[in-house]
């Protein structure tokens, strides 16, 4: 019966179960022929958009080469140096002006090309100008590292470094396009012998010099011919970034670098294993010669010459390969004057050829560098070196009580220059930690005009406190001074445990500009080197001034009435130049307990490891710091003022010639005798009480605000320097009643009193890299 059924069925459609079977077979055999010929076609298409995807780019290649530069022998075989002209206009300096040294193809030893084409493009003699090779090797490691790795031939680099810019920025798609364009046409125009000589002389091998040729002469007095191994790996080694393998400067780079040279060399087996170890044992600085100044100016200017690159590079220019004017704001004559003081010994007294000074002279109206001295009794063979003035690894010491206490506290507390304030035995906010001053002493009750002048710790951790870090911190950035974390040592000291290069801490550059603040009514200018520069095709960039109010003028002026009274009678009084209106700061560090125990000194010994002064007029800021480079290589204590003998010679040279004008009181500011307050502002001293920091409320009077009297320890131990001590030292039982500090007797050529040196404690910090402070 079912059997019937499924029959009738198959009867009903006219199929039998037979031919639905090879019915089906025939629907699945064709879905295969159908799935082949869809994937044809989007292979078809792949092939199709492939070819006119190669059209385009080829025809953008095209469109991008047709506007390639000429190949001309005068463009591959000539440097483009750049000048440097002063605040007058004048040309001091031409990068890369020196005596090249060319070579000739036949002359190039074989050493020399092994080396340059194992380190730079090991397929040098089977491309034509571009390797695909290369550049798909390039772009694969750059996938799979995130590096930058070129793929550029030395022909390649030869036409970047004759028509292009060199900085990353400039390397465009249309770039690149004509420089491969022009490195395939070279190939049919030159042999590549010609080609790696053309490279050879063109390359810049730091230090001013071009070519290799040049660089073994200056650097090893000898010609390429005659180089050893090391030496020639050395210098092949150096054009893909010459001043950081420059062996002078840095020689651990430089090695590591050669090293590489040489183990390419092996990889291609141009040289044994044995020659290999050979040469990389062999010292960096195996034959070298010192280096001559390319001008007698040079030494003068070198410290000056390096920020100036530095800044020209920021703004994404080679001043070595882009042929660039560049103008200054150096002021010739100021820099000489400034080298001539610090080098000689005709204005200011040296203790040794070692002790080391730096300086900046800064235009208070606009940010200008005017002049700068990194260094003192610097080699001659020394280029681009080490530049003191804009490091922030030393210690400022007191400078910093202005502008991280006083100033913020008229800033945000309305402190008079007559407001009380207690100097009295003080710890640091939260711990036990002793405040102490220089001579070991208290005055008790005295103005913040007096403590400023005779420079009290305790007061300026006072008013740190009563301020706050973070407005402290807040006034400090304004003037372009920065601490990843600022702490209460630094109302006192610029020491930090972090630097991030000198992006925190205190320099001699940052130490002028901040004060030419205080200077320029409160209005913070940030420190610049160039004004202008010219390009090759007559268009310039011209540095604007960044400029910005850093504080009132009503903060600005109290303070200059204040600090006015440092060189007058207080502890700058060797800063002095008669007649003239400034004002200044001094600040003198010192050295912890195992500070001096390593120097082996006793506690009263009086020496210190930084002493710095800042000074200022309507006109110019000048600061100077002065120590040794070995820390622990002390400043005696009768040469503790050679900080401000230098900027008083100094600023009595730059104020020949200007007016010597007075601040003009703004009207935000009220006198009442010979204090100073804030128009408007109702202020309420703080008078602190006699044991540890408490206080309690007392009523200024305007009139006079000198007469508060309070109890003051004195003692009789050893004296220290301005800073505090981290010993724990029981305050003084004694105490006496006095109502005006005793008037300090001047030093003989010392800024401030003898001091036992000791080091201001950083809050939860006992390790710190830097331990001066004051």
């Amino acid at each position: 019966m079912t059997t019937d059924g499924i029959g009738s069925r198959a009867a009903r459609h006219g199929q039998s179960p037979s031919s639905n079977s090879t019915a089906n077979t025939s629907s699945s055999g064709g879905k295969k022929p159908k799935k082949k010929r869809i994937l044809l076609k989007i292979f078809l298409g792949l092939v199709l958009l492939g070819i006119i995807g190669l059209l385009a780019g080829l025809g953008l290649f095209w469109s991008y080469a047709k506007d390639a530069p000429k190949l001309e022998d005068e463009k591959l075989s000539a440097t483009v140096s750049s000048k440097l002209y002063d605040a007058n206009n004048e040309v001091f300096e031409e990068l890369g002006a020196e005596k090249r040294e060319m070579i000739k193809p036949t002359d190039v030893p074989q050493s020399l090309k092994d080396a340059v084409v194992s380190v730079e493009d090991k397929r040098f003699y089977k491309h034509s100008g571009v390797d695909p090779i290369r550049i798909l090797g390039s772009a694969f490691s750059n996938f799979k590292t995130g590096g930058l790795q070129g793929g550029s031939t030395l022909t390649q680099q030869l036409i970047k470094l004759s028509y292009f810019s060199t900085k990353e920025k400039d390397q465009n798609l249309k770039r690149k396009a004509q420089e491969a364009w022009l490195a395939m046409q070279l190939e049919k125009e030159k042999s590549k012998e010609e080609i790696l000589t053309y490279y050879i002389n063109k390359v810049y091998m730091a230090n001013g010099l071009y070519g290799m040729e040049t660089a073994a002469q200056s650097y090893f007095g000898k010609p390429l011919a005659e180089l050893s191994l090391p030496q020639t790996a050395l210098l092949a080694g150096m054009p893909q970034a010459p001043n950081d393998y420059d062996p002078y400067v840095k020689p651990d780079v430089a090695k590591e670098r050669r090293d590489v040279v040489l183990y390419t060399m092996k990889e291609n087996k141009k040289i044994t294993e044995k020659e290999y170890e050979e040469a990389k044992a062999t010292p960096i600085d195996d034959g070298l010669q010192p280096l001559k100044q390319s001008n007698e100016n040079r030494k003068i200017v070198d410290n000056y010459i390096r920020e100036v690159i530095a800044e020209v590079e920021k703004m994404g220019k080679n001043p070595y390969t882009d042929g660039l004017d560049i103008h200054t704001n150096l002021d010739m004559d100021a820099q000489k004057r400034l080298y001539d003081i610090i080098n000689s010994d005709t204005y200011v007294e040296y203790p040794d050829p070692d002790f080391q000074v730096a300086s900046t002279v800064i235009d208070v109206k606009t940010g200008q560098v005017k002049a700068q001295i990194g260094g003192r009794n610097i080699p001659d063979d020394v280029q681009l070196g080490s530049n003191l003035a804009i490091e922030t690894d030393r210690d400022v010491g007191s400078t910093m009580k202005p502008i991280a206490d006083y100033g913020p506290a008229i800033e945000n507390l309305n402190y008079s220059t007559g407001r009380i304030m207690m100097d009295q035995p003080t710890t640091y906010e939260g711990t036990n930690i002793p405040v102490t001053n220089a001579d070991m002493q208290y005055y008790g009750a005295l103005t913040m005009r007096k403590a400023i002048m005779y420079s009290r710790n305790t007061t300026a951790i006072r008013t740190f406190d009563a301020v706050g870090s973070d407005k402290s911190a807040d006034f400090l950035k304004d003037l372009g001074i920065e601490f990843k974390d600022i702490v209460a040592a630094n109302a006192i000291s610029s020491n930090t445990s972090e630097l991030d290069g000198n992006k925190y801490g205190v320099s001699s550059l940052k130490l002028a500009a901040a004060y030419a603040s205080f200077a320029n009514m409160g209005v913070y200018n940030k420190p610049y080197y160039v004004n202008k520069v010219v390009y090759q095709d007559g268009s310039e960039d011209v540095t604007e001034t960044e400029s910005k109010r850093a504080m009132k003028d009503s903060t600005a002026y109290m303070m200059t009435d204040m600090l006015k009274d440092v060189i007058s009678g207080g502890t700058a009084f060797n800063a002095g130049v008669p007649g003239l209106i400034q004002a200044g700061k001094t600040g003198t560090a010192n050295y912890t307990d195992e500070d001096l125990a390593k120097i082996g000194a006793s506690e009263s010994s009086s020496i210190a490891p930084d002493s710095t002064f800042v000074g200022y007029t309507p006109h110019y800021a000048v600061s100077v710091w002065t120590g040794y480079k070995q820390r622990l290589t002390p400043i005696p204590y009768e040469y503790w003022g050679t900080a401000s003998d230098v900027y008083r010679e100094m600023m009595t040279y730059l104020s020949e010639g200007v007016s010597n004008d007075d601040w003009v009181m703004p009207d935000t500011v009220i006198r009442s005798g010979n204090e100073l307050y804030v128009k408007g502002a109702y202020e309420e001293q703080l008078l602190p009480s006699n044991s540890g920091n408490e206080s309690s409320s007392s009523w200024e009077n305007p009139v006079s605000s000198e007469t508060g009297t309070t109890s003051s320890s004195t003692t009789t131990v050893p004296s220290q320097t301005e800073s505090s001590s981290t010993q724990s030292v029981e305050p003084p039982a004694t105490s006496t009643q006095q109502t005006e500090p005793p008037e300090p007797t001047a030093p003989t050529e010392s800024s401030e009193v003898p001091s036992q040196p000791s080091t201001p404690p950083v809050p939860n910090s006992a390790a710190r890299r830097r331990t001066s402070s004051g």
